[in-house]
C-alpha cells in the first residue's frame, strides 16, 4: 500500500460501469447464448484501458480495471472455480438469507424495488456449488491481470488494485449443495480463493478482498441470529480471509465491507463500531468502508477511542454510490478531515462507499458520466483536505 506523507491519496472500491458493448457480450457470455469469444476478449482489454486512463484524469491515484471482464463481483468465479453450476440444480434447497430486514419493514418500498429489479434483472441462474470447489480455470484471471497491468503502463497512475470475492460473500451469492455444511464451505472457498488471491498479488497488483459479509449479511443472511451470534460468524469469516491470504504482506491488501450498495432504508446496518474489532484483526492492512451515505457518515464519532492498530490504514468512502448527487469538494474535505482527526492524516486515503458496477446493468443506478464528476470532486475534496492538514 502506497502512502504519502505530504497529501491525501485517492481510490475506490472498485466495480464501474460497462460500456455498452460489453455489457451485452458479458451478459451473452453469462448466458451461454452464441457469441464471439475474440470480440468479448478485445472489447474488455479496450474497455480496460479506456477507464483505467478515465480514473487517472479525474486524478485517482490507486485505480482498478473497473471489473470489466466480470457480469458482477461474486458470480463471476463460476468461470474460475470448479463445480459451480450456473443455475439452482434441481431439488436444492432455496438460499435461506430471504430478504434484506429494512425492505420487509418498508411494504410500499419492497413493492417499488420489487418492480425495478424485475425491469433490469438479468434472465442467467444463480450460481451454486454442486462439487468440491478448486480453482480450475486461471484463464479469467490471467486475462484480467494482463489487462490492468497493460493499461496502467500506458497510463501514469501509482498503483493498480485488483477486486476478488471473500470466502463469506461467496456463501451467499454461490449457495451450497454439496458441503451441506457452513464451516465447511467456507473453508473450502477459502482454499480456493488462496489461489486467486496470490496470483494477484504475485503479479504486483494491491489485493483487494470484498467483505460485504460482515456488514450487508446481518440483515438478510443472519437476520435470525442475535447481534453476537452474527459477530462468531463474522469473525470465523474474518479467519478464513486471513487463512487464505497467510503468504500475502498485509500492507499489499486492502479490504472491502459494506451494509448493501443499494438506495434503501437500511434501518438494520449492522454499527461499524460493533464490527470494528473484526475489521481490525483482519490481515489487510486498508480498510474501505462506507461513510457517506445517510446511514453512516456519523460513525466517525462512534469510532474514535477505539482501537485502531498502528499499521492500519482507514479508507472512508467519502463519496456515496447509490446517488446522482455530486458531492461538493469541500463536504468530502469535512469528512475526510474527520477521518484523519482520528488516525493521522497520513494513514487516511480518500475513496467510495462502494462500487458503481457491482452487477453489470444496462442502466446503472449511478449514470456513468456522473460517476466520472463524483471522482473529481473527491480528488478535488482531497486537495482541500491537503491544505487544511499540511497547511
Amino acid at each position: 500500500m502506497k502512502l504519502s506523507t505530504d497529501r491525501i491519496l485517492t481510490t475506490h472500491v472498485g466495480s464501474l460501469p460497462r460500456p455498452p458493448t460489453l455489457y451485452d457480450l458479458l451478459v451473452a457470455e453469462e448466458r451461454g447464448e452464441e457469441h464471439d469469444s475474440d470480440e468479448l476478449r478485445a472489447c474488455t482489454t479496450s474497455a480496460v484501458n479506456e477507464v483505467v486512463g478515465k480514473q487517472v484524469a479525474c486524478g485517482i491515484d490507486s485505480v482498478s480495471d473497473g471489473d470489466m471482464g466480470k457480469i458482477s463481483y461474486t458470480f463471476y468465479v463460476r468461470h474460475r472455480l470448479a463445480n459451480i453450476s450456473p443455475s439452482q440444480p434441481p431439488g436444492a434447497d432455496p438460499p435461506n438469507e430471504g430478504a434484506n430486514q429494512d425492505i420487509i419493514d418498508h411494504p410500499d418500498f419492497a413493492e417499488r424495488v420489487a418492480k425495478e429489479r424485475s425491469g433490469w434483472a438479468l434472465s442467467f441462474g444463480r450460481p451454486w456449488v454442486i462439487g468440491p470447489v478448486s480453482y480450475d480455470n486461471h484463464d479469467p484471471l490471467r486475462r484480467d491481470i494482463a489487462n490492468l497491468k497493460g493499461a496502467l503502463s500506458h497510463n501514469m497512475s501509482s498503483e493498480g488494485f485488483m477486486t476478488a470475492a471473500s470466502p463469506g460473500v461467496l456463501s451467499k451469492f454461490v449457495p451450497d449443495d454439496y458441503y451441506k455444511d457452513e464451516d465447511a464451505y467456507i473453508d473450502a472457498m477459502a482454499g480456493a480463493m488462496k489461489i486467486e488471491y496470490e496470483a494477484i498479488h504475485d503479479a504486483g497488483l494491491m489485493l483487494q478482498i470484498d467483505c460485504p459479509d460482515f456488514g450487508s449479511a446481518r440483515h438478510n443472511q443472519y437476520k435470525h441470529l442475535s447481534d453476537d451470534e452474527f459477530l462468531k460468524i463474522a469473525f470465523r469469516n474474518m479467519e478464513a480471509v486471513n487463512a487464505a491470504t497467510a503468504n500475502i504482506p498485509a500492507e499489499n491488501m486492502r479490504l472491502h465491507v459494506c451494509w448493501g450498495n443499494y438506495e434503501g432504508p437500511h434501518t438494520h446496518d449492522f454499527p461499524l463500531a460493533k464490527i470494528f474489532p473484526v475489521l481490525m484483526a483482519a490481515r489487510p492492512a486498508a480498510i474501505l468502508f462506507e461513510a457517506a451515505n445517510p446511514r453512516h457518515e456519523h460513525e466517525w464519532e462512534d469510532v474514535k477511542g477505539l482501537d485502531i492498530p498502528d499499521h492500519k490504514i482507514l479508507i472512508p468512502g467519502v463519496i456515496d454510490s447509490t446517488t446522482n448527487f455530486v458531492e461538493h469538494p469541500k463536504l468530502v474535505a469535512q469528512r475526510l478531515c474527520n477521518w484523519a482527526n482520528i488516525v493521522g492524516r497520513e494513514r487516511i486515503i480518500a475513496g467510495t462507499d462502494c462500487g458503481f458496477g457491482t452487477f453489470a446493468r444496462e442502466d446503472p443506478p449511478v449514470a456513468e458520466s456522473v460517476v466520472w464528476s463524483k471522482f473529481r470532486a473527491l480528488s478535488e475534496g482531497a486537495a482541500i483536505a491537503t491544505d487544511r492538514l499540511w497547511g
